[in-house]
């Protein structure tokens, strides 16, 4: 069979692929945490689709979540395999969009579980423990079919998706609308650039982690103390950028003067105060983002 491409209207498997194919990246993205590989995962599934004969296949969504499943558990293990590049020492991909103020959808998009937090914790689990979660509990995908895919009993698997569901209900989920997140945030900038140490503990939680990924790696800064410190010290890029969405969180974005990107930062809000904060300068990694161009 010929294969065409996935946006081609005369052809109505494409047509049907297309109509899936925001959630199968968002399938692939919750599995591997890389927007690029969620792409080339879901590219895979539609070569795949277009040399299959579309009249054998009675249910076509779920025929294209196994697969999509079954080519991002094949990804995870040759992550495992290949030990020169390891996924637990860096931070997933993030998803960056301005933000341009308060509108009825943002505080859905904030409100979404699927947040740096549990991305995090996802990159922790083993493969099957993953796809048993996320096909389960974010697709609803029924564990049967899950357990074709792994080659286990259904038992087995709902044991594996209680394993890595026991790891993320320990997560801290943002609380708060959308717009009580930004003012908190902004209530630590504001304490940043004025050098107010006691107004930054005061927002920040005090077991709060600062995660920074620069170009020499990944660095964690624990506790509300020394991420002040850092705070103070670090403010000047932070007031010359734009807020932002990053992966849903409230977030910042600044540039350099010759419009090049210069961090990006997210920050976690639970019940008023900041539990994790999140700042990418490594310059390759900010290339790959889709960033905007400043104003």
């Amino acid at each position: 069979m010929c294969e065409t491409s996935p946006t081609d209207p005369t052809d109505p498997m494409a047509e049907a692929f297309e109509a899936q194919r925001d959630r199968l990246r968002a399938v692939a993205y919750r599995m591997l945490g890389s927007h690029t590989d969620a792409e080339d995962v879901v590219q895979e599934a539609w070569l795949r689709l277009s040399r299959q004969d579309a009249a054998a296949i009675r249910n076509l969504a779920g025929w294209l979540t196994t697969v999509v499943g079954r080519i991002s558990l094949d990804v995870l293990r040759s992550r495992q395999a290949r030990p020169e590049a390891p996924y637990d020492d860096r931070l997933p991909e993030l998803a960056v969009k301005l933000d341009e103020g308060p509108v009825p959808e943002d505080d859905a998009v904030l409100a979404d579980s699927v947040g740096l937090a549990l991305l995090v914790v996802l990159e922790s689990l083993g493969p099957s423990e993953r796809l048993a979660f996320v096909l389960h509990d974010l697709f609803a995908v029924p564990f049967d079919e899950i357990g074709q895919i792994l080659g286990r009993s259904t038992a087995a698997t709902k044991m594996l998706a209680s394993r890595a569901r026991r790891k993320v209900q320990a997560i801290e989920r943002p609380t708060g609308t959308g717009r009580e997140q930004r003012e908190v945030v902004q209530a630590f900038l504001a304490a940043a650039r004025g050098g107010d140490f006691e107004e930054l503990l005061r927002v920040l939680d005090p077991e709060v982690k600062l995660t920074v990924d620069a170009p020499s790696g990944v660095f964690v800064t624990l506790g509300a103390t020394k991420v002040a410190t850092g705070a103070q010290l670090s403010a000047g890029a932070a007031a010359q950028g734009r807020a932002a969405l990053v992966n849903g969180l409230p977030g910042i974005i600044s540039w350099r003067e010759d419009g090049t990107p210069l961090s990006v930062l997210a920050f976690t809000v639970v019940h008023g105060r900041i539990t994790d904060i999140t700042v990418v300068i490594d310059p390759a990694k900010l290339e790959l983002m889709d960033l905007p161009d400043p104003a």
